[in-house]
């Protein structure tokens, strides 16, 4: 039976940690993963970075290539407990079980702030919460990079149905053989503007073939 849109998105992910980095093994992807890999080695220097759902550490483990500290949350164990068993390198780190709605117990003061593919599974009704939550625990101007999947059909895991606020869902099947109903929302560049305009300043917005990227510092 499939798992309802967010109430089951942790489950979800708890149930998919040991098979969460395949999707980076897709041949067409490969190309736009380096050059994020790439990017993302370099974008971070010497930052105190926090890291919102950081899932296995896939992406944490190219920012801690110049970040100074990272702590990266997420809500399942069994996800944080796969990225702590990383290479980080020199970099500072810490792990934090949180919600990414609240931030409880999460310090503030961070100069960086990362998300990786959570934009995608917020409700659109929830953004502008997230966003000032996220924003309250960062210094004016630290620099914030969010990256995330474009729809592209053959690729892409294909839409199930788009609900009245417009986040659209997907239906995704586990190796245990489970089947979830997943909110997934792929972003107009329009709607990422809009949704950050008056919380961020030197917005820059960029399409890859298979990803999205915004990069810009907080007011």
């Amino acid at each position: 039976m499939a798992k309802n849109n967010t109430a089951g998105l942790e489950k979800y992910y708890a149930d998919r940690a040991g098979e969460y980095d395949r999707v980076y093994l897709k041949p067409e992807r490969q190309s736009d993963l380096r050059k994020l890999e790439l990017l993302l080695g370099q974008e971070f220097k010497g930052l105190d970075v926090l890291e919102i759902a950081c899932g296995t550490g896939y992406w944490t483990q190219f920012i801690a290539r110049s970040a100074g500290k990272i702590l990266a949350i997420d809500y399942n164990p069994e996800t944080i407990q796969i990225a702590r068993n990383r290479y980080f390198g020199k970099c500072e780190m810490e792990f934090v079980k949180a919600d990414a709605y609240v931030l409880a117990g999460v310090r503030n003061g961070f100069t960086g702030g990362f998300c990786g593919f959570w934009w995608s599974h917020i409700p659109k009704d929830r953004r502008l919460k997230f966003l000032g939550t996220f924003h309250a625990h960062l210094v004016s101007g630290s620099r914030v990079i969010m990256i995330d999947n474009r729809y592209v059909e053959g690729s892409s895991t294909p839409i199930l149905r788009r609900d009245a606020q417009g986040n659209t869902f997907q239906m995704r099947k586990l190796e245990d053989g489970s089947v979830h109903e997943i909110l997934k929302n792929f972003p107009s560049k329009p709607e990422i503007e809009n949704d950050l305009s008056g919380l961020a300043r030197e917005i820059k917005i960029t399409f890859l073939d298979y990803f999205w990227m915004v990069s810009y510092r907080t007011n």
